[in-house]
């Protein structure tokens, strides 16, 4: 029993065995598996249909992950909220709620940090502190919902760190978001956000998932692109996008590219036009972010005619683009901010 500390990540056919060993009847996983991922139980004394004998044995041998909530800032502009929870070794990690007219949207994130790098995120400028356990991305998501008392519809992972790097924790992750047996968010409406880690895609493309992949792109070029993330040093433009074509021919996933626009470095004519031609038969669509500035960098936002024009030349060479809404932008919210303000405050 050494191995079950970490509970709320196990599959209901890992608890039941669990169960069983605990000297107690198969049918109380379900139990257990109920209070936990659709209930949302923040403590064992709150599952009262389990004996007291068996919330004591639980207490002594299976941690229950629930994460507390250190920071909440509510947009006035669109009534997005964003989350700073606190993990049990004093670890930081950043959520959002999103409001749309079809449905909450939460973007979770996959680590406490972030090694890739990416220039224009705040997210990486101290590194990696760790990587989150199933349960804690899971709990992003129940404490949120727990909060404001409304149905979360659709998940992305595209929060504080690399969800590829942290592969079977984010897997096992979007297996039990999308079981029946609890909240049973579509795997449709799972997005997994990736900087580009190739034989993460290949492999993730053999997994049996329905999830939508989406990835970071910034650049029509790799040269471009290495002065923005270090990871396309090891990875060029092409090994990556025949990755990605490799997951949509597994899965008939469509593909979003992320694009966030740079003033004066990607978002000029030639930089839609070349990211057109590499684009050309892909099926999928082009998200345009107007990038966050963030102090520690000297990036700033392209033009809203320039973001205007990137787009309608994408579509006059046939390629499917939206410009991604701002949301929160009064709340910092773009990935990472918050937290590491919360951190420089701390120190």
């Amino acid at each position: 029993m050494t191995e079950l500390t970490d509970i709320k990540s196990c599959t209901l056919g890992e608890l039941e065995e669990a169960v069983l060993e605990m000297g107690e009847k198969k049918f109380r996983a379900g139990q257990l598996y109920q209070w936990m991922h659709q209930k949302l139980a923040a403590d064992y004394d709150s599952m009262t249909n389990l004996s007291a004998a068996f919330r004591q044995q639980l207490k002594s041998r299976c941690r229950l992950t629930v994460l507390k909530p250190v920071q909440v800032l509510a947009s006035k502009i669109d009534g997005t909220r964003k989350y700073l929870f606190q993990l049990e070794d004093g670890n930081v990690i950043e959520s959002v709620l999103m409001r749309y007219h079809h449905g909450n949207s939460v973007c979770v994130s996959s680590q406490a940090g972030c090694r890739m790098g990416c220039r224009f995120c705040a997210s990486t400028l101290d590194g990696l502190a760790r990587n989150l356990r199933a349960s804690e991305i899971l709990e992003q998501v129940y404490r949120i919902q727990a909060d404001t008392g409304e149905r979360v519809s659709n998940v992305v992972i595209m929060g504080s760190g690399e969800p590829l790097d942290n592969y079977e924790n984010v897997v096992r992750f979007m297996r039990l978001l999308s079981s029946p047996e609890g909240l049973n968010i579509s795997q449709r409406n799972i997005t997994l956000s990736t900087c580009g880690l190739v034989p993460q895609i290949q492999r993730l493309a053999g997994e049996g998932l329905a999830v939508t992949l989406a990835l970071s792109l910034h650049a029509s070029n790799d040269e471009v692109r290495k002065t923005l993330m270090p990871i396309a040093n090891r990875y060029p433009l092409k090994e990556v996008l025949a990755a990605c074509k490799f997951y949509f021919e597994k899965t008939g996933r469509r593909l979003t590219f992320e694009y966030s626009l740079v003033n004066g470095v990607n978002d000029r004519r030639q930089d839609a036009d070349e990211l057109s031609g590499l684009l050309k038969g892909f099926q999928g669509h082009v998200n345009l972010i107007p990038v966050n500035p963030i102090k520690e960098r000297d990036f700033k936002q392209s033009e809203r005619q320039n973001i205007e024009n990137f787009k309608k030349n994408l579509e006059k060479n046939g390629i499917n683009v939206t410009i991604r809404r701002e949301m929160g932008r009064d709340i910092n919210g773009a990935c990472g901010q918050l937290r590491k303000h919360y951190m420089e405050q701390e120190t």
